[in-house]
């Protein structure tokens, strides 16, 4: 496997509203769409349709969501070999709402994501040590993604940590340890207890993390394009402009785009630019990973740029 993503899988429950409803007020929505979603497994299908091999480790319920989650990584190419059930307990559930201006709201209940542990990493053990790179996000408990980065720095993986949702539980410590630290501008507010609402302000607290000692920071930004900040250096990516229907999972194929590109190129630059287009078709269709493109649907898109 080229890439590792130990984390959460969630069923989309989209509703788009017209406008949010008042406390105790009830309003007709005009459409709701289900489908398969949460941060870890957006990430994973992100990676495995621009090119990547990949492994999922996860936890899904012994509910009927379950066999359809399981169904949708095979399709993708995914090693489903490390996504176990949990007997007794909900798979993941994440009610999204996104209003007119195409902006979401969302609520997960992590149901068997806060069954992934430490344990299921050992036994995934021989598998995870031959894989270039290790993706995580803060859906599974936080003991998980302390053991998984600890498993990577013992055998030389480099590791993405998504620190989303942003918890100011989350050790700098371990954040330092791992190679790619990337928030967007919200969870980076949460983090730093920072205001975000200018490129000076975000560099500002950024810069605060840096001094913690992250190896590499990006940032995504939505509209506004993504920034890299390591030691010194600033290098800011601009966005593609395209008309955003639903930007419900754009962080995620962004990440997902980035860490294929990264892992076969190497070039930090070069696959942050194929994120920001990747993540940029996202918003162009609904749902999460039902608007990821292919492999195929990806190039003709970065032709129609040129």
């Amino acid at each position: 496997m080229d890439i590792a993503v130990i984390g959460s899988n969630m069923v989309d429950l989209i509703t788009y509203v017209d406008q949010m409803p008042k406390a105790g007020e009830t309003l007709e929505a005009p459409t709701f769409q289900m489908g398969c979603g949460g941060k870890g497994a957006n990430q994973a299908i992100a990676a495995a349709r621009t090119g990547a091999s990949v492994m999922m480790l996860s936890k899904v319920g012994d509910d009927i969501f379950a066999e359809n989650t399981l169904r949708n990584f095979q399709q993708n190419g995914i090693n489903t070999q490390y996504v176990e059930k949990v007997s007794g307990v909900s798979s993941g559930v994440a009610p999204i709402f996104v209003d007119s201006s195409s902006q979401n709201r969302i609520l997960i209940i992590k149901g068997a994501n806060a069954h992934l542990k430490p344990e299921d990493i050992d036994r995934a053990a021989a598998e995870l040590q031959q894989c270039k790179l290790i993706i995580l996000q803060l859906e599974i408990p936080l003991e998980t993604v302390y053991y998984a980065i600890d498993f990577a720095n013992r055998y030389g993986i480099q590791v993405i940590l998504n620190p989303a949702p942003a918890s100011k539980a989350l050790s700098l410590e371990y954040a330092c340890k791992c190679d790619f630290f990337m928030p967007n501008e919200t969870e980076l507010e949460i983090l730093t207890g920072m205001p975000v609402a200018n490129m000076d302000q975000v560099q500002a607290a950024a810069h605060f993390l840096l001094e913690k000692g992250l190896k590499n920071l990006i940032v995504t930004l939505g509209d506004k394009g993504s920034v890299w900040l390591y030691g010194d250096q600033i290098v800011k990516v601009p966005p593609c402009k395209v008309n955003a229907v639903d930007t419900s999972g754009a962080g995620d194929a962004f990440i997902g785009c980035f860490a294929q590109h990264y892992i076969h190129s190497g070039n930090v630059l070069e696959a942050m630019q194929q994120a920001s287009l990747y993540a940029a078709y996202s918003v162009t269709g609904k749902g999460t990973q039902s608007s990821y493109p292919d492999q195929t649907q990806f190039n003709l898109f970065k032709q129609a740029q040129q």
